[in-house]
């Protein structure tokens, strides 16, 4: 076991510095300079200072070789220390760690709402016996899916706020200001849970197990519960990552359309402002984000299905077992 999370760990940073790399390589090929973007104020359309453009590029090493680039951005990345924002001035862990907690309550929320909501359908789809009933459940997640983000924003914002005057429009306001943003997120995610647990109950229930426990006058509710579910959350758990990553994709949207001043907001921003630095430190904390929720993924395996860790195990050989079997 301790082979196996050894070679996932060295996985997870193979995926750290691909992503980095990745990231590093598009923002280098894009045609515009990042720093006359910043000096021209986003587009103000002024004249701008060559002698203070270069004292600008130098500053910000961007007047060397790509690979100095490149070498000076990695071994900087790898203590932690991502340089400062081309487009503020600001050290770009300050600015992502400023931007951090309003990201965080909108993603914990928008989680908890996507396991309730993708739970409660896939547990009542796969339960109830009206076939009418099943069919109309099991066509609420691929509607979550379909529908664009912004779209179902754009709706709550109309219905919610505007007409009804029930939650604020835009902002990051205490808990009233989350609940349409979170609603929000929550929806396509939470079709994806519906969707594997569905899928995956439907599956269980056709098990040995299963009619061997209802020939013996187990209720339906309780190996639904007890057996059917718990077994059946193990391939929601495998895309564990994909969730996180539709969550961290998401708020890129949904705070944009909200006005949300989070992580999402300063994706957004940054990537029209070409600024290296703050992107490619909001990739790695992303990638790091996904890695390291594989890796929980992976440890917890165990705790929902004992029998994955016999496949770790070295099997026995059939002459040991002889001898065990004879007491020598």
């Amino acid at each position: 076991m301790t082979r196996y999370l050894a070679q996932r760990v060295l996985q997870a940073i193979v995926v750290l510095w691909a992503a980095f790399t990745i990231s590093f390589v598009v923002l280098f090929l894009l045609p515009s300079d990042p720093v006359s973007i910043a000096a021209d104020g986003g587009g103000a359309g002024t004249p701008i200072d060559a002698a203070a453009i270069a004292e600008l590029q130098a500053r910000y090493g961007l007047d060397q070789p790509v690979w100095i680039q490149y070498w000076n951005s990695l071994s900087g990345a790898v203590r932690g220390d991502f340089g400062y924002s081309i487009a503020t001035g600001q050290k770009v862990t300050t600015a992502i760690f400023d931007a951090l907690p309003s990201t965080l309550a909108l993603a914990f929320s928008a989680l908890v709402l996507a396991v309730i909501f993708g739970g409660t359908v896939a547990f009542f789809a796969t339960y109830t016996r009206a076939g009418w009933l099943r069919n109309i459940l099991l066509s609420i997640p691929p509607l979550g899916v379909a529908v664009p983000t912004f779209w179902v924003g754009l709706l709550l914002l109309q219905l919610f706020s505007f007409q009804l005057r029930l939650f604020p429009a835009f902002g990051d306001q205490g808990f009233p200001s989350l609940v349409l943003p979170a609603i929000t997120l929550a929806l396509p995610t939470g079709a994806v849970i519906a969707q594997v647990l569905a899928t995956s109950m439907t599956t269980t229930w056709k098990q040995p197990f299963v009619e061997s426990a209802r020939a013996k006058g187990v209720s339906r509710l309780r190996v639904q519960t007890k057996h059917v579910a718990r077994l059946s959350s193990i391939p929601a758990f495998t895309i564990a990552g994909v969730l996180v990553g539709n969550l961290l994709a998401g708020s890129v949207v949904v705070e944009t359309v909200f006005s949300r001043a989070g992580v999402g907001r300063l994706t957004q921003t940054s990537v029209m402002a070409q600024d290296i630095p703050v992107v490619q430190g909001i990739v790695v904390l992303t990638s790091l984000v996904f890695v390291a929720i594989n890796l929980l993924v992976d440890v917890l395996y165990p705790l929902i299905d004992p029998r994955i860790v016999a496949e770790y195990k070295k099997p026995e050989s059939p002459a040991n077992a002889t001898k065990e079997k004879v007491g020598v």
